[in-house]
């Protein structure tokens, strides 16, 4: 079964507004939030490098919500969750099935970003059953380039962030253009919308223990994840940051069932369907994936959203909503990667726009 046994309903109402339950795991309380409909297979988030349960952007986990029932959580040691945070990839994926499991679920699907990308793709390889479909975005395999070089690049940021009295976020995943720089404040500003009942911040040796398992996770040699016959689908924008976008290409050829979503404009939003992204070898990409066929397969429909530099009111950046946009909205709500990379993905760059539904 898909639902939890004995587990209240979830909240409905936005995400900023959810409520922090806890559920005990091997003698540990690990915190978690949920809402959108309680019927059919959850969807479980896995955040990135230091994220708590107050990381995910309110208007991406409400848009994911409109027909998902969508979980948060802190895994083990990390923000409000007790224990000691691992320092290994493979263990932290260890702990987010112990959670799964003590929260009754016999199958799910799992929505990875950045670290938590790294998180699902050992969960779903060593845990073939408990895992209906994957969505991996902003990540990459083990040994990928550049991700070794994740945790000094944190930590560059972070010291700049001290230096200059600013949010290291605004460093690590935005660019420096008006766009990005606005952007940047527009997240950060999202995420101070709960104002009661929030969760604590990573401490100094949990954020340790998480460089700790990237760093290794960078100089693993490189994932065998030819095993993992779920459907995966691989996206990201085409310059990410932390964690370089030519692994998402490395990840959809090493994937069997996967479909990688380059940065693409999609048909039906008035605007061409040409990619820069190039095909990865052995695997077919899709340059214009149709939106209907993405509904059916994926319950996602994707489009393209402009750079920050020209957004104003709409995705467009015309001040207004293009028909293509609406209709997006109409079908149930914006998922943008973007901004779901907790404002990750360098919004001046194209990036590809999401909604997940059941």
């Amino acid at each position: 079964m898909s639902t939890p046994r004995n587990s209240p309903s979830p909240s409905t109402a936005s995400y900023k507004n959810a409520a922090t339950r806890s559920v005990p795991v091997r003698g540990e309380n690990f915190a978690y939030r949920e809402l959108g409909p309680k019927d059919g297979v959850p969807l479980i988030l896995l955040v990135h490098l230091a994220g708590v349960l107050d990381n995910w952007d309110p208007r991406v986990v409400d848009g994911l919500a409109a027909r998902r029932r969508v979980i948060t959580f802190d895994n083990r040691g990390v923000g409000g969750s007790s224990g000691s945070t691992p320092d290994t990839i493979e263990a932290a994926a260890r702990d987010a099935v112990l959670f799964i499991r003590a929260l009754g679920f016999d199958q799910v699907d799992l929505f990875g970003l950045s670290m938590g990308g790294f998180i699902a793709q050992v969960i779903t390889a060593e845990e073939p059953h408990l895992v209906r479909k994957v969505i991996l975005a902003g990540t990459g395999p083990a040994g990928g380039s550049g991700i070794d070089k994740v945790p000094a690049l944190t930590i560059r940021a972070t010291l700049k962030g001290a230096l200059t009295r600013q949010d290291p976020k605004l460093f690590l995943f935005f660019t420096d253009t008006a766009g990005g720089r606005q952007a940047g404040r527009d997240f950060l500003e999202r995420l101070k919308e709960r104002t009661h009942d929030r969760d604590k911040d990573i401490s100094l040796p949990s954020f340790r223990a998480q460089l700790k398992a990237i760093k290794q996770w960078g100089r693993q040699a490189p994932s065998d994840l030819s095993a993992i016959r779920q459907p995966v689908l691989v996206a990201n924008g085409e310059n990410d940051r932390m964690v370089p976008s030519p692994n998402t290409l490395d990840l959809a050829a090493r994937l069997p069932h996967s479909e990688l979503i380059p940065s693409t404009r999609m048909p039906g939003t008035g605007v061409s369907s040409s990619t820069t992204m190039t095909s990865c070898p052995g695997r077919s990409v899709s340059s214009s994936p149709e939106p209907e066929r993405l509904s059916q397969e994926w319950g996602l429909t994707a489009i393209e959203l402009p750079p920050a530099d020209q957004q104003s009111a709409g995705p467009s950046g015309t001040g207004q909503r293009t028909a293509g946009e609406a209709s997006a909205d109409r079908r149930g709500g914006w998922a943008r990667l973007g901004r779901l990379r907790s404002g990750f993905c360098p919004p001046s760059r194209r990036l590809v726009a999401v909604v997940v539904r059941q």
